[in-house]
Formats: structure tokens, C-alpha cells, sequence
């Protein structure tokens, strides 16, 4: 950034000389003639200042207690500055909203121009920021296969967001993941791109509000990373991305595609990978040809965090720091993040006709349009006592409770262990590394208020049972912190572990020691409850060599398997309860223990859910959005796979542990066969599948009906299966429903032969039912016209 700042005067530039009767200045004019107007008094550097970001530079900016400090501020905001990241960090809802309101003040009153400042904050399953709400991490999200939930949590975190002076978001993560050894697998809404588009949809009309303008409690949504970075060579973080173009388009695209025509998103970020040797950066063609026009996206891009200079760290595709920054603007990306390292470059690019204005026009056009939209020349302030009392609030609770008691996932009940009768409990011995602990996942904030496993059994059983407790094993070292209170500002263990470069797995000795104490308490108990799974340093985002997060082994970390043999082992009803951010290969676990539920990160209430799904009182209604491989040999494993993938092992299986859309209830479920109306439609023409849902057990229960289709003949291979459509419902014993969903070319066409969207003539079996392993089909014909 000094390299810009070093082409201004030093002395102070009064602040909006004879601005004040401009047309940028009236809010009675359009945005686009006021944008115009703007655009035209800028200096180049205050047209590329606008292009760049603070994030580490805040430091310079802000006194010892991390306020903003004016005496600091002429040196670096002369020209103004387009956007800060993560005002957040080490600052709680009041203090946040009084960290935006005094720049803001300060750029209106003392920069030539007064242009606002736009903060983005990180919110992918809640605002990562203290004293916020935080809901289950988005794996957790997408097991609810429920929109309208979504979009609920994400109207609520866009409130915390917006309240506290922030207008833009870096979520949703609409990767389609199909790697689970990746480590940033929990992001995402799991493998498949009809499923992920649907909740990404919902995410963004959360964030935005669904049209296309912002109120002023939304914020922008980010769809990112732009593409391909959910199937990454080996597994790990920034590989690249070995898709072909139809692949590329029907599966990873897709649900972009989905965010920007649908839901107006107004922003998007490209990813960190490459694909066929090109790096989403400078991938000209995907940006600018495809988001820009094919789709007709006009919102803006903002680069990954060092995304740009990676191109000649990384990728070297660039020779230096002002190369990288001529073919990121090349394929239109507005805005370096966090950070300022190849963007200051652009002004002497311009000097030197190497870059052509009016390509920085373009850029600074869409980043003032979206300023003036969220109203921020007329008012960038927010109220900080309506922060503090907005953020984390105990409204917010229920929301985030009914959140994850929809992710849930029944995985197993042999011999209907599941629910529990605490009324024939008088001991319960609560084991395991995530026992006593509230695991929130990565990108994680500080909640006001949070709720264990082990807290929510005790609350639930109340004073007439027992409930011991036992760590059982530890997991890794960095993760034994000194329990007590969660402090309100500041670090939690979830972002400790999250952030800490050092992973050291915890010594097996004390961990066998730990086993043994836990199966002694267990022996003595009526029941055993034990939760374990991944923490946030054993999968996590791996962002640099030295703070890596993807592993070649999808088995439990440690000596975990090793404590749930000992604790089957006692002959004692057993309880597994996981708690992860991907899905964990146990194929010797699933032999042994008889009841599994599946909770992903489940937020600040995770505890009461589990409590409450365990003991009956609420039925878990769940279903996967991943398939759940049997060992890390069959990866890559998804269900809608190719007709010649899968052909079969050697000694093993090539079936998932669990199937794509599996999930158990407490109560039955049977379907009648569907039926098509009209059975023979145009290719531009629609029809309807319909069929009839029984509850046929004893209890009240949700289930997830899954419309799936398969091209019986294509001119380019299509996959066996492939979602288009699902409606989770709830059913009283013995209640009937019939579920109608309706079929389109949206459902029925993919990228044909000459690489355009077409529904070919043919036919098709649409198959229906409670997961992509159990369904009924009929067939259906689209008849050439």
C-alpha cells in the first residue's frame, strides 16, 4: 500500500472541497448516474484505492486496544480505502459497531471525496466474531435438507452481521465436495450439486434478503470459491482441480449458477486451485466469459485471501507482484484480499500502458454501485447499543437449538436402543473427547452462551440420575485448555485449535490410562454415551505448509477407536455420538456399537439437541449429504457416479458405509409407487411426480422425500442417478401425505455434446424415496418435436 500512497501530496486535502452539491452526493438521483458523476472526479489513485483492502494494516491504523486511531488514520486512508476485513477479531458487538462508526466518520469528514468503507466479516455457519450466534457448521446445515431453515439462520447472522457495521459477507461456500479427506470438507453442503444449489440459494436469499436489492438488516453474499476446489488433487487444500469442462459445468458450476441467476448474489470470490492449467484468478474465460456473460453477473469479484499473489508465489503463472495483479484484473477480479500486495501495482501499470484505465473504471464502477445500494454515502452508521443487544441474543437461541436438532443424523439403531428411557436410568456415564466440550467447527466465533453434550444429558436427566463423566482420550495436546467459562471476547479452543500451527496428537500412554479409567466408570453405569470424532486441528482448512489440515486417513484420529472397543467391551448399552466436520470411515465401529447418531459441529445448543434426541424428545430427522466411504481406498466414492465408475474391488466392497440421503427415525416410513403426469412431455415442457408418504410407526416424525433421475440413454454419459428435487416433511402416526414435485428442463437438461444446456429426447426413470439407495421408479419419455 505505501507504494500507492508514495504518488500522493503529503499535506492533508481538505475534506470534499466543493463536493458538497455533486451529483454522487443526492440520494434522489440513480445509482448510475450517481456512480458516473463519482467515478469521474477521481484521481486515478482514488480509483485504485477503492480496489484495495486492510486486514494485518489495521494494525497501523488502531491504537494498543485495537480502537481506531485518528492521529494514525491521514497517513494511510489519503485516498480513501475500499474495504476492511474482519472488523471482528478481538472485539465484541459494541465495540465493533464503535471500531466502524469511527472510520466511517473520520473517512467522511476527512478524505477529498468521503467514500464509504465496506467491512466484510466471515459468517459460514454465523458471524465468526465474538459474542455472536453460532449455528452448526454448513455440513451440519445441509443434513437438515431443509431451505427454509437455512435461509432463516442466515437471515439472523446477516442481522448480527449489519447491526454491528459490516455490509458484506465472504459466505456462502457453495463447493460441491467430493473428497473427504480435503479438510475444509464441513464448509461446504456436501457431494452433490443439485442439493448444494438448493441450500446455497437459500444462504444467499438469507444473507440478501431475495431481491434484488439489500435492506438495510442484510448484507452481501460471497459464493465462493469459484470452482472446482471441492475435489482437489489428493485430497489436499488448493490441488488442482483435474475436470473436464461438462463436469466442470453440471457439477462444480452448478450451484453458482444457481446463487447468481436465481438469487441475485452479489458478489463472488474465485478459488485458489487451477483447472486444466489455468488458476481461477486469472481464468479469464471463467470470470469474465461465463459469470459475466453467459450468466450476466454485473456484481463483484473478490479474490480469495493472497489469492491474487499467488499467481506468482504459487501457481507461477506471473513473474512478480504486478503481473499477478495485470491478469487478475484481466479476468475482472475487483478487490485483493486481505491485504494489499500486488494491487498497489496498478496505478504505474496504467503509467506504463501495460493496464488501460478503463479497465480500473470498470472495477471501481461496480465497487460504487454496490456502496450506494447498502445506502452507505447516506448513512454508514449503526447504533452500537442495538448491536450489543441484537448479537447472540437469546432470541437468537431457538433458531439455533431447532437448527441442530434438524441436523441430526440417526445412522444406526439395532435393536432399537434408540431413544433411551431415562425413567429405567439411574447411572449414565457420559466418555469421550467431545463429552465436555462445545466443538464449533472452523470459522468459528465466541457465542454468548453454549451448551456441552455432557451439560445437555445432565439438564435433560436432572438430579435422579447420575451422570459421570470421563474424557476417555484426548485427541491431540493442544487440545487439553484449562476448562472453565468461555470468556466473551477473544479466543475460544475452537478458534485456538483452529488457528495454532503446532498439532501434536495427544502421548497413547496417557491415553490408554484414559481408557481405562473410562471403561471402569463405564462398568458400573447403566448406559454409555460416547462422543467422539475430529477436532479443529485435525481437519481444517490448510492454508499454509506450516498449518496444514487435510489427512490421507479417514479413520478416527488416536486411540478413539481403541476407547469404544473398551467400552462395548463392558457389555454395557453403547451410544456413538460423532462429532466432525467429514465423514469418518468405521466400518469395524458400525459392527460393534449399535446405535450411531451423526452430529457434525453442531453450534452453541449442540448439547440440548443430542440430549434431547437420545432420550426421545425429539426425533431425529436427518439425512446425509455425503456418502460415507468404508475406507479411504474407495475415494473418490459418491453416489452419482458414472455407469463404467465402480466396477468392483478385490476383497472389498464398493458400496458407501452409509449411502448419499440416509437417515434413520424413530418412527417408519413407507412409499407408494410414484406416478408421472403428464408421463410423456416436449423437451421444453414440464411435468409432476407425485407419490404417497405413510407414517407407519408410532410416533410423529420428519422424513425427506428425494426425487432422483437417470437418463436411460444420453449422447454424453450422465451419472446413474442424480438428485433434482426433495420436500422434508412431518408426519403423525398412521398421517398420509401425497409430495408433488415438478420436473423441467432445469432438472432434465445437462451440457450435451456441443457443450450447451439440452434436454434430449429420451427416456427417463424418476426414482423416489428416503434415501438414494431405497427407491421406487417410474418411467417417463421427453418426445422429440
Amino acid at each position: 500500500m505505501l507504494a500507492l500512497f508514495c504518488l500522493l501530496p503529503i499535506e492533508p486535502v481538505p475534506a470534499q472541497t466543493g463536493q458538497a452539491q455533486a451529483d454522487y452526493r443526492n440520494p434522489k438521483l440513480s445509482v448510475e448516474r450517481r456512480v458516473d458523476d463519482l467515478l469521474a472526479r477521481m484521481t486515478l489513485e482514488e480509483k485504485v484505492g477503492q480496489m484495495l483492502c486492510m486486514w494485518n494494516a489495521r494494525r497501523q491504523i488502531t491504537d494498543a486496544q485495537g480502537r481506531f486511531d485518528p492521529a494514525k488514520a491521514p497517513k494511510w486512508f489519503k485516498v480513501g480505502i475500499g474495504g476492511i476485513e474482519r472488523p471482528s477479531e478481538g472485539r465484541g458487538a459494541r465495540a465493533e459497531a464503535e471500531f466502524t462508526n469511527a472510520i466511517q466518520r473520520w473517512v467522511k469528514e476527512n478524505t477529498r471525496l468521503g467514500i464509504p468503507v465496506i467491512f466484510h466479516e466471515e459468517a459460514l455457519h454465523g458471524l465468526q466474531g465474538p459474542e455472536a450466534t453460532s449455528f452448526p457448521q454448513a455440513i451440519g446445515l445441509a443434513s437438515t435438507w431443509n431451505p427454509d431453515l437455512v435461509e432463516r439462520v442466515f437471515a439472523a447472522t446477516a442481522r448480527e452481521v449489519r447491526s454491528r457495521g459490516a455490509q458484506q459477507v465472504l459466505a456462502p461456500v457453495v463447493d460441491v465436495a467430493r473428497d473427504p479427506r480435503w479438510g475444509r470438507f464441513e464448509e461446504t453442503f456436501g457431494e452433490d450439486p443439485y442439493l448444494v444449489s438448493r441450500l446455497g440459494l437459500a444462504a444467499v436469499r438469507g444473507f440478501q434478503g431475495g431481491g434484488k436489492t439489500i435492506p438495510a438488516d442484510r448484507v452481501i453474499a460471497t459464493l465462493k470459491h469459484m470452482a472446482g476446489h471441492g475435489q482437489p488433487e489428493s485430497g489436499t487444500n488448493v490441488g488442482p482441480a483435474n475436470v473436464g469442462e461438462r463436469t466442470l459445468r453440471d457439477v462444480f458450476l452448478y450451484p453458482f449458477e444457481v446463487g447468481v441467476k436465481e438469487g441475485h448474489a452479489r458478489s463472488v470470490m474465485p478459488s485458489y486451485n487451477e483447472i486444466d492449467g489455468i488458476p481461477s484468478h486469472a481464468n479469464r474465460r471463467m470470470l469474465e466469459g461465463v459469470l459475466r456473460k453467459e450468466w450476466g453477473f454485473d456484481g463483484t469479484i473478490v479474490s480469495d485471501w493472497q489469492g491474487v499473489s499467488q499467481l506468482a508465489k504459487r501457481h507461477r503463472v506471473a513473474a512478480n507482484s504486478a503481473e499477478a495483479a495485470r491478469q487478475a484484473l484481466a479476468a475482472t477480479v475487483d478487490v485483493e484480499l486481505p491485504d494489499v500486495e500486488t494491487y498497489d501495482t496498478l496505478v504505474e501499470l496504467v503509467k506504463q500502458g501495460k493496464v488501460a484505465e478503463a479497465a480500473i473504471d470498470d472495477a471501481v464502477r461496480r465497487l460504487l454501485r454496490e456502496k450506494f445500494e447498502l445506502g452507505l454515502f447516506e448513512d454508514p452508521f449503526v447504533d452500537p447499543a442495538r448491536a450489543e443487544e441484537i448479537s447472540g441474543a437469546k432470541a437468537s437461541r431457538p433458531l439455533a437449538l431447532d437448527a441442530a436438532r434438524q441436523a441430526i443424523v440417526l445412522l444406526q439403531n439395532r435393536d432399537g436402543v434408540l431413544p433411551l428411557n431415562a425413567a429405567k436410568m439411574k447411572r449414565v456415564a457420559v466418555i469421550g473427547p467431545h463429552a465436555a466440550e462445545v466443538m464449533l467447527g472452523g470459522y468459528s466465533g465466541v457465542p454468548r452462551h453454549s451448551v456441552s453434550i455432557l451439560e445437555g444429558i445432565r439438564a435433560r436427566l436432572g438430579a435422579s440420575v447420575a451422570v459421570v463423566h470421563a474424557e476417555g482420550v484426548r485427541i491431540t495436546e493442544d487440545s487439553a485448555f484449562t476448562k472453565g467459562p468461555q470468556p466473551l471476547v477473544g479466543g475460544t479452543r475452537s478458534q485456538a485449535r483452529w488457528s495454532a500451527d503446532r498439532v501434536v496428537l495427544a502421548d497413547p500412554a496417557a491415553n490408554l490410562k484414559r481408557i481405562k479409567e473410562a471403561a471402569a466408570l463405564a462398568q458400573g453405569s447403566d448406559v454409555v454415551i460416547v462422543a467422539v470424532g475430529d477436532n479443529e486441528q485435525v481437519a481444517r482448512e490448510a492454508y499454509a505448509e506450516n498449518h496444514l489440515g487435510d489427512r490421507a486417513d479417514l479413520r478416527l484420529v488416536g486411540l478413539q477407536e481403541d476407547l469404544v472397543r473398551a467400552l462395548v467391551a463392558t457389555g454395557k448399552p453403547t451410544v456413538m455420538v460423532l462429532i466432525n466436520g467429514r465423514p469418518a470411515a468405521i466400518p469395524e465401529l458400525a459392527g460393534l456399537v449399535p446405535a450411531i447418531l451423526e452430529g457434525w459441529y453442531l453450534g452453541q445448543e449442540g448439547g440440548t439437541a443430542v440430549a434431547e434426541v437420545i432420550f426421545g424428545d425429539v426425533n431425529p430427522g436427518g439425512r446425509l449429504p455425503v456418502s460415507f466411504p468404508r475406507s479411504v481406498g474407495q475415494l473418490p466414492l459418491f453416489y452419482n457416479h458414472k455407469p463404467t465408475a465402480l466396477r468392483g474391488y478385490l476383497f472389498e466392497s464398493t458400496a458407501p458405509l452409509y449411502p448419499f440421503g440416509h437417515g434413520l427415525s424413530y418412527t417408519t416410513f413407507t412409499y407408494s409407487t410414484p406416478t408421472v403426469s403428464p408421463a410423456k412431455i416436449a423437451p421444453d415442457g414440464r411435468t409432476k411426480a407425485s407419490v404417497e408418504v405413510t407414517n407407519t410407526g408410532p410416533r410423529a416424525g420428519d422424513e425427506i422425500v428425494q426425487l432422483y433421475l437417470r437418463a436411460e440413454v444420453s449422447r454424453a454419459t450422465r451419472p446413474v442417478m442424480e438428485l433434482k428435487g426433495f420436500q422434508r416433511i412431518t408426519l403423525a402416526p398412521g398421517e398420509k401425505r401425497t409430495v408433488t414435485l415438478e420436473l423441467g428442463p432445469e432438472q432434465l437438461s445437462y451440457h450435451g455434446l456441443e457443450m450447451k444446456r439440452v434436454v434430449e429426447p429420451g427416456r427417463f426413470q424418476v426414482m423416489v424415496g428416503g434415501s438414494s439407495a431405497k427407491v421406487k421408479s417410474v418411467s417417463m419419455d421427453v418426445v422429440g418435436q
